[in-house]
């Protein structure tokens, strides 16, 4: 009898995340207003070439014309990436007396039992106004931003909240007067991904790998299938 090439397959428990419960929610972050002197100071615009602290900008560069950004930093001001692991502050608020369950409805008219979770987002942002041609910028203070945010999710005893921004944008809208400043509006919108995970032992059927021949280079391409996406299609 000939010997056979066939790999046999074995059933091996591998430590994996398991994903209890996984939403994804719009949250429009109350309206941040600096309004008269008040604000002004509390903004700490620093306008280039321009002595003296706080600035104002609608007397540096004028009330008219004016471009405003608004941008996510970190606390010393260090422009960051919104959507990047770590760039903001974002944990899960424990409760005294730990998650509360409550009963839900499905549609189906069947109950489940569900846990409230609280969700902390933190995290500053900065604005940035300068004239058309950006030849004078002046630029905010760190200004502090935070959301508290209640989900109902499937979060047993033991699975932990893993969350991250999907989304983030950030406007400013900038009031002068006679050149003077009168007010500064900040508005935030995030799109908040929260899971419940907890590490699991999971019995799969499949082989230790063994190390792959090498292979001989050449310019041909190789037909491959692009990545693909399991966790939402075809889904359940």
């Amino acid at each position: 009898m000939g010997h056979s090439n066939r790999i046999e397959t074995e059933r091996l428990c591998i430590r994996v995340p398991k994903v209890y419960d996984w939403v994804n929610r719009q949250v429009d972050i109350p309206l941040l207003a600096f309004n008269g002197t008040n604000g002004l100071q509390d903004l700490g615009f620093d306008c280039e070439g321009v002595t003296g602290a706080p600035d104002d900008p609608c007397q540096v560069l004028g009330d008219t014309a004016l471009t405003v950004n608004c941008y996510v930093t970190d606390a010393l001001g260090n422009p960051v990436d919104p959507l990047r692991e770590g760039s903001l502050f974002i944990t899960e608020i424990m409760q005294p007396e730990g998650r509360h369950e409550i009963t839900a409805t499905l549609p189906t008219g069947d109950t489940v039992t569900l846990q409230k979770v609280k969700v902390l987002v933190k995290g500053f942002v900065v604005v940035e106004v300068s004239d058309l041609q950006g030849n004078i910028t002046c630029t905010s203070d760190p200004i502090p931003f935070a959301t508290a945010q209640t989900f109902f999710l499937c979060a047993p005893r033991g699975t932990t909240v893993n969350a991250h921004l999907s989304f983030f944008e950030c406007d400013a809208n900038l009031i002068c007067t006679d050149g003077d400043f009168q007010q500064l509006d900040v508005s935030i919108t995030i799109c908040l991904d929260v899971q419940m995970e907890a590490t699991v032992k999971i019995e799969v059927e499949g082989r230790f790998c063994q190390p792959r021949e090498e292979l001989v280079a050449g310019v041909c391409p190789v037909n491959t299938f692009p990545p693909q996406c399991p966790e939402i299609f075809p889904g359940r």
